[in-house]
């Protein structure tokens, strides 16, 4: 028995080095060997808000378009932050994390809410979410932001700015200041209440996200941006070192460096500059989501965030929308995207993934849009429609290949 490798990661082809503490190892089912028929386990985490509305959608999608490819899915659902807290007063059950490190992907909704603000920090549902990460050993995540010509307009940027925008952000997801210690409160010598946190980052930490960088670049436009503030912070200095020092590694990939506060006037300014970026992960954080406002909705990006082996964390970026939870208003595109990179990063169905994405054009070719990306002539819908139809171009993408 051996933990399967992430295809990311194999695919990346890294070099060996120190494994993650993350998930026990498992076995990889036998009937995966089988070339007629492949079975995956996917644990379903729909969450809050509008979690519960997109996961469906998304996961209606996912087994439709693996069943074209003889893929099946065995999926369970499990609960986490806010909607675990009222159930089991913490917001990632013991239980939730097992059965997610079993699993050969898991699918995200959204967590959190208005309801659980005023919690304390351990009870809130965004530490569940920092805990299913360093549970699954998760150190890379991955968010593409890349501007589609039939939603170019409703970008908030010039179109001749925002046309042909293509970025993929990997942003380093266990580390840095959120995960930093010594972290806490306490009191100055003036007697002030104070806070504090640690941005601390090892060589080794660095060095793997960085080879993920170079690859993901590879395999893209030939281009990296290493994002720090090297001009300020220690944790900076050596980040751009680690990131350089490997470069002679990769002499077909263009490296270059820029400090955060640039980058993200230059994400505005000039988006088309920047290929692949690798950054920390509170600049990621930051940066990533505003690289998916160029693309003129936060409801069109997916992630993935993957570890050396075990289930990756596939989710859409944006929040869980309580004040539209319910209310049939959502866009579940992307997190149905997020099912095209689970199936692409996480179980290496290259087919079944282009499925997904191409249902996802012809569907936006076909005019149908949700209230964030309406534009006037153009057909509003809901989450469920939006999902029909989707599902309706993957059923036509079958008919196609049946008949050709």
């Amino acid at each position: 028995m051996h933990v399967q490798a992430n295809p990311l990661i194999k695919t990346l082809a890294l070099s060996p080095r120190r494994r993650l503490a993350a998930p026990p190892r498992r076995p990889t089912a036998a009937v995966r060997c089988s070339a007629a028929k492949r079975s995956y386990n996917v644990t379903l985490l729909p969450g809050d808000g509008i979690g519960p509305e997109v996961v469906a959608v998304a996961k209606d999608v996912l087994s439709l378009a693996g069943a074209l490819e003889g893929v099946e899915f065995r999926f369970q659902e499990k609960l986490m932050g806010g909607a675990a807290l009222d159930a089991y007063g913490v917001p990632l059950p013991e239980e939730t994390l097992t059965a997610a490190q079993a699993s050969d992907a898991v699918l995200l909704g959204a967590i959190g809410g208005y309801k659980w603000d005023n919690n304390e920090k351990h009870l809130k549902p965004e530490t569940g979410l920092l805990q299913i990460r360093a549970g699954l050993g998760v150190f890379a995540n991955l968010r593409p932001a890349a501007v589609l010509p039939q939603l170019v307009d409703a970008s908030t940027l010039k179109k001749e700015v925002a046309e042909g925008v293509d970025i993929m952000v990997v942003r380093e997801l266990t580390g840095g200041i959120y995960f930093g210690q010594p972290r806490g409160f306490g009191t100055n010598n003036k007697g002030e209440n104070t806070g504090f946190n640690t941005e601390v980052y090892s060589a080794s930490e660095v060095d793997r996200i960085a080879r993920v960088a170079f690859e993901v670049a590879r395999k893209r436009r030939g281009k990296l941006c290493s994002v720090d503030k090297a001009n300020v912070l220690e944790a900076s200095m050596l980040w751009r070192k680690r990131v350089t020092s490997l470069a002679s590694e990769f002499p077909d990939i263009e490296l270059s460096h820029m400090y955060v506060d640039n980058a993200a006037m230059q994400l505005i300014r000039n988006p088309k500059q920047f290929d692949t970026i690798v950054t920390n992960n509170i600049f990621g954080d930051i940066l990533s989501d505003e690289a998916s406002m160029l693309t003129g909705s936060i409801g069109m990006l997916p992630s993935a965030s993957v570890g050396e082996s075990g289930p990756g964390l596939f989710e859409p970026i944006h929040g869980s929308a309580p004040d539209i939870a319910g209310q049939d208003k959502a866009n579940p595109l992307a997190t149905i995207l997020s099912t095209a990179m689970l199936l692409r990063y996480g179980l290496g169905e290259e087919n079944a993934a282009k499925r997904v994405e191409a249902a996802v054009t012809e569907t936006l070719n076909n005019g149908f849009r949700t209230g964030d990306i309406y534009s006037p002539g153009t057909t509003l819908v809901g989450c469920k429609r939006m999902g029909e139809e989707v599902l309706k171009t993957v059923e036509s993408q079958s008919a196609v290949a049946v008949n050709s």
